[in-house]
């Protein structure tokens, strides 16, 4: 029988002999992790046997790389993956870690929830508790806060997420809702963003959240940035992240110049409704922008030049107000049909 496919999609590995990281297509069995160069590719590039494995979620190894868990089989090679945004690596580490515990425990790999290994009540799910967090309407709210001559935009206090935990009634009192905030710091839900917070973070054996108004934290697949006092152009750019992240993923692209196709994170923001797109294996910098009011998006069954790279199904395309055309690939027709409907809400709605 053939192994059982449990979950794909693209992540961010490093090289195991080059320092260089790279998005490749992985594909998780009830066996073990085999990852590809391309999606379309027929033999793996590596594979990583799982039994007796080791997993560690979040990983602290690369300090600018906040999303990533280690795999470390039994012979003790380590293997690093990324995730494009939290949720994302949550599901991965949730299903590599249940596997792990079956293929350990000599039992078959059944979907079911489990409970994430931190010293929290039986009751606790992080990654809901996230979720309620940056909610809209009844989540922490993100704001623009001054702070030593510099602005930290999407961001709130640590006191702020204590008394929010205590008012939704997640907590009972304050040492309680600080077990959680530093659950969510340590699990890299939150991350520290003035140097006060960085240095509870970093305090030595201990991870400490600090229930402060001086401290301030992000959500770490927020619009998160940083400036000093800067010129009205700096200000204008930054408009473009202004709105709330809508959806984000990785997708293949075409490029405008070249016509080859690449994998991209994609990140899809409304009011005003602008699409980023980024290299997922570097930094923070987007490659670029796409203004999405007034943009028209279709589902295509073909695109030029695609065969020749081997880039075949559920392609979309958008073509923005100004005529620019955008050529993309997602790795399902279901994925294909979330990002068109989300992108033409924006669209319809957005500045």
């Amino acid at each position: 029988m053939e192994p059982q496919e449990i979950r794909e999609g693209y992540l961010v590995k490093k090289g195991t002999v080059l320092n260089s990281w790279s998005a490749v297509w992985v594909v998780l069995s009830e066996d073990g992790l085999d990852y590809y160069k391309k999606k379309t590719d027929h033999s793996p590039k590596g594979m990583i046997p799982l039994k007796g494995a080791t997993l560690i979620s979040p990983c602290q190894d690369f300090n600018k790389r906040t999303l990533v868990f280690k795999i470390t089989t039994e012979r003790k090679q380590d293997h690093f993956f990324q995730a494009s945004h939290v949720e994302e690596r949550e599901l991965w580490v949730k299903d590599i870690r249940r596997l792990l515990s079956c293929l350990n425990n000599g039992k078959k790999f059944a979907r079911k929830s489990t409970r994430r290994s931190i010293r929290l009540p039986e009751t606790v799910n992080l990654a809901e508790l996230y979720a309620l967090m940056k909610d809209q309407d009844d989540g922490v709210k993100e704001l623009k806060l001054e702070q030593d001559n510099q602005i930290f935009n999407h961001c709130f206090t640590g006191a702020t997420v204590i008394e929010w935990l205590i008012s939704k009634g997640k907590a009972r009192n304050r040492p309680e809702a600080l077990m959680l905030a530093t659950g969510l710091l340590t699990e890299g839900f939150l991350q520290p963003a003035d140097d006060l917070s960085k240095e509870g973070a970093e305090g030595g054996e201990q991870t400490t959240f600090l229930d402060q108004t001086k401290a301030l934290y992000y959500f770490t697949d927020s619009g998160f940035f940083c400036e000093g006092y800067s010129s009205d152009e700096d200000v204008l750019l930054k408009d473009e992240f202004r709105g709330n992240i809508i959806k984000q993923g990785c997708l293949l692209k075409q490029g405008h110049r070249r016509k080859n196709w690449k994998v991209r994170k994609f990140i899809l923001r409304d009011d005003p409704a602008y699409m980023h797109y980024y290299d997922p294996s570097k930094g923070d910098d987007p490659l670029g922008s796409i203004h999405l009011r007034g943009a028209v998006v279709t589902a295509v069954e073909y695109v030029p030049d695609a065969k020749k790279y081997d880039v075949d199904g559920n392609l979309f395309e958008i073509i923005t107000s100004d005529e620019t055309h955008y050529f993309l690939q997602a790795a399902t027709s279901e994925e294909r049909k979330e990002w068109i409907k989300a992108i033409q809400t924006v669209s319809k709605s957005g500045k």
